[in-house]
């Protein structure tokens, strides 16, 4: 298909080249200073991401994604300064080897090269995108969705600002156009762009894979399990299920459905109070809704089959009864979307094979799965959650956008 924006990825390609000779302190140095003019450019951030707020129903389950206040700026700019702060692993030596003819040959980390990410409501996937992107050396190429238009616009003015004062070329950051059409155009774009990672909804992933011709890595949408078991600690339970279900309802890492070993079935008022506390809405299976005696009626339903599975995305959860952890497992294999999977126990033996038989990014014993997190896991920060296998899985920070290559030096070697 022609391309109308040929120019654009054209550009982005030439600038991704005139990354690689850039030092890592010229590149730190504009990271702290874009994180300094993020807190210091606050108010004129927060005008646009308003007008963005301003044209979403406040009940949609984006809008907590979307919203920018003085503490989560704050917070972006603390994650930019950490990305700063970390050693690049471009250039850095992952094999060498002497062979008997005395080829010298290294594998070498190296960038990828322009890296495209297609996202929804997030503005601050803006900011997470370029620091990792620029401190290894990639440009980037940010396809915002229009829900989040006016935010993004003022924070990638701002990042550009900074390069120009520093005289990088500032087409390494890239944002396109807000409309469907520039998705369109990017998927196509094989000769400029070298992989495409979509962060949003199950829907958003599915277009880009059925759709692009360019390599994505799937950030995948994240259906969460915890499995209660039967040896599970109470005081422990109660903690973990609340913060991961309710610490922020709209992000992928969020708690979706309990699962709770029917023995544990009299401790389960106890283990969800607070939960009704935060009047976390519940979709409870037959034998856990009989038992919810105590749990406010009015968040309390029924569940159905539609609410295994489901990323709710919002303040609700479902509860599935099991008779062993068998059974759980097996849900946990029909309905995980591969992201993150917890189970709390007392029980050393049943904690090694949950940790062993699970299929996910990100696997957890006695631990909230809010952890699920580039900045948490000490990377600094992350373009999202591969729930694939191929080339990266888990939180995508920086040596998952790196490549690498070999290095053969010799001295006049040839092959017979």
């Amino acid at each position: 298909m022609e391309l109308k924006l040929e120019l654009t990825f054209k550009n982005s390609r030439n600038a991704s080249r005139s990354l690689i000779e850039l030092s890592n302190d010229t590149i730190n140095k504009i990271l702290v200073e874009v994180a300094s003019k993020a807190v210091a450019n606050t108010p004129a951030i927060l005008e646009a991401n308003q007008k963005d707020l301003d044209r979403m129903n406040i009940d949609d389950p984006k809008y907590d994604r979307l919203l920018l206040d003085p503490e989560r700026i704050r917070g972006i700019a603390g994650d930019i300064k950490n990305v700063a702060n970390l050693d690049s692993p471009v250039g850095k030596v992952m094999e060498n080897k002497v062979l008997e003819n005395g080829l010298d040959i290294s594998k070498i980390r190296v960038p990828i090269g322009v890296i495209g990410v297609i996202y929804e409501a997030r503005p601050n996937v803006s900011f997470d995108v370029f620091s990792l992107c620029f401190k290894t050396k990639n440009a980037c190429i940010l396809k915002g969705g229009s829900d989040a238009e006016f935010s993004n616009i003022a924070i990638v003015n701002i990042i550009k600002e900074v390069l120009e004062a520093h005289n990088v070329d500032t087409n390494v950051v890239t944002l396109l156009p807000a409309d469907r059409s520039a998705t369109t155009e990017m998927l196509n774009a094989v000769e400029y762009v070298d992989i495409i990672i979509p962060r949003g909804s199950q829907g958003l992933i599915n277009y880009v894979r059925e759709n692009a011709k360019v390599p994505v890595i799937e950030t995948g949408a994240g259906i969460v399990h915890t499995y209660f078991d039967k040896d599970g600690d109470l005081a422990k339970g109660t903690a973990i299920i609340a913060n991961a279900k309710t610490r922020r309802v709209s992000v992928c890492n969020a708690l979706d459905c309990l699962l709770i070993h029917e023995s544990q079935l009299e401790n389960l008022n106890q283990l969800t109070s607070e939960l009704a506390t935060k009047n976390t809405v519940v979709y409870a299976d037959e034998k856990a809704f009989k038992q919810l005696t105590s749990y406010p009626k009015e968040l309390l339903n029924k569940a159905d089959d539609s609410h295994f599975g489901t990323e709710f995305l919002a303040n609700k959860m479902a509860i599935k009864t099991v008779a062993t952890m068998d059974e759980a497992l097996d849900h946990i294999a029909k309905y995980s979307s591969k992201h993150s999977e917890a189970i709390i126990s007392e029980n050393a033996d049943t904690i090694a094979k949950y940790l062993n038989v699970v299929d996910a990014a990100a696997v957890y014993a006695n631990a909230s799965t809010a952890y699920t997190d580039g900045a948490q896991f000490g990377l600094g920060a992350e373009i999202g959650i591969s729930t694939q296998k191929l080339h990266a899985r888990g939180p995508m920070a920086l040596e998952e956008i790196t490549s690498y290559k070999w290095v053969v030096k010799g001295n006049g070697q040839t092959r017979s």
